[in-house]
């Protein structure tokens, strides 16, 4: 998530050997933390580059030349001039769009997604959604790889990484999801070695990455989307089944000792409420889900369809009736008590809220913040912006990201690995 230093021109003295090195030997440290600065839309310039870099002008140029030779991005060398401005503009730096990519995959309640996903979180190829989930965790990962392979083998690009989004809290170092609750598999199954050797028995010769969706649907967004320039961000979603959350703190993602921060699927928002998975009761995660909207709403849900489609279904065809006016409004009390505790906890300078949760504040904003202020402290004193995740599909590209990281760290030693 960035926070790495970037090397400048200083060193050895002029008499060293080292200080007569070539401007990019000296610069090589500057290569990962350029490339993210490109891919995240904060150095759109050389100039800009350059001064998010610390270093010189000639240094930088070296650096982009370098990333372009590894076709990671683009170079415009003349481009034009703003109406108005006086001077030779800064050469425009983008991601490479015929560049590599990594495969990114999400599992969820309704079924599974894989893509190819270039730099800059640009989707450049999808399945189509499929619907039907194996209660084997390992049937379901090696589909979602050969879905991958059909993918590459139609694109003809190279593929440096893969990553995988599921819907469970993934405990760390091990990668096993504690609670695929909605998925059927067993509580504990080794997601993360499951989907690596999904990859290495395809032979695509990548390192693969696991993690649980809601988290990277917040690293999406704080790197691409409505959270980009927060400081401490955080997500709430819910999406096909329950509720999650995610924090980024300092820019950086925070999932605690062990992967498993931020379990706001279990804060207690109806003490009277619904029984939960967790044992408890009126949990966020059965009181504001699509589920608990179609029934708030007095609608028989579908077994045979997306929860998810029906909610959103619902709210676009009949938003005026009475049922589905009070649905909101319940999920929304309910919803806006969960965030004030959140945000009297953690106090982040911005909220974001994907899934149903998105639509929901839509159709409902004041009502919302108005929840959220009369129950907070510090909404009290100002307000905490609450916005909509802007990213489509952001749990796929945040899995993307996984994959990323270890060529926004190191591109030349990734490159050369994959």
């Amino acid at each position: 998530m960035g926070g790495r230093a970037a090397s400048g021109d200083g060193g050895p003295t002029a008499g060293d050997g080292a200080a007569r090195a070539p401007r990019l030997e000296r610069g090589r440290g500057a290569l990962g933390p350029a490339l993210e600065l490109v891919h995240t839309g904060r150095a759109p310039t050389r100039a800009v580059l350059t001064a998010e870099l610390g270093v010189t002008r000639a240094t930088a140029g070296a650096v982009a030349a370098e990333l372009e030779a590894l076709g990671l991005i683009r170079i415009d060398a003349r481009p034009s001039a703003a109406a108005g401005s006086q001077g030779r503009p800064s050469h425009r730096l983008s991601v490479a769009e015929d560049g590599p990519v990594v495969l990114a995959a999400q599992v969820h309640a309704d079924g599974y997604r894989a893509a190819l996903v270039g730099l800059g979180g640009r989707i450049v190829a999808t399945t189509p959604g499929c619907e039907i989930i194996d209660p084997d965790p390992a049937d379901v990962l090696r589909s979602v790889v050969e879905a991958g392979i059909r993918l590459l083998e139609t694109s003809g690009r190279r593929c440096v990484g893969a990553g995988l989004a599921v819907p469970s809290a993934v405990a760390e170092p091990e990668g096993t999801a504690l609670n695929p609750l909605h998925l059927a598999w067993p509580a504990g199954s080794k997601v993360r070695q499951i989907f690596a050797d999904c990859v290495r028995e395809a032979a695509l010769g990548i390192p693969a990455f696991t993690a649980n969706d809601v988290n990277l649907a917040a690293l999406a967004e704080h790197r691409h989307g409505a959270g980009r320039g927060a400081r401490d961000l955080l997500c709430v979603a819910t999406g096909h089944r329950g509720v999650g959350g995610a924090l980024v703190l300092d820019g950086r993602l925070h999932t605690g000792s062990s992967g498993l921060a931020l379990e706001v699927g279990h804060l207690t928002v109806n003490p009277e409420g619904r029984p939960c998975h967790c044992g408890s009761r009126g949990c966020l995660d059965v009181e504001a889900d699509p589920l608990a909207f179609l029934t708030a709403a007095g609608r028989t849900p579908d077994p045979d369809g997306s929860l998810l489609e029906q909610a959103h279904g619902l709210l676009r065809e009949a938003p005026d009736d009475l049922g589905v006016r009070r649905a909101v409004e319940t999920l929304v009390d309910r919803l806006g008590l969960g965030l004030a505790g959140l945000v009297n906890i953690l106090n982040p300078d911005r909220i974001i809220l994907g899934g149903l949760h998105r639509t929901l504040l839509d159709a409902a904003p004041e009502r919302l913040r108005a929840v959220v202020a009369d129950r907070s402290l510090w909404g009290r004193s100002g307000g905490v912006p609450i916005l909509a995740c802007t990213l489509d599909h952001n749990s796929l590209v945040g899995a993307a990201e996984l994959a990323w990281q270890p060529v926004l760290d190191d591109p030349l030693a990734a490159l050369a690995e994959a």
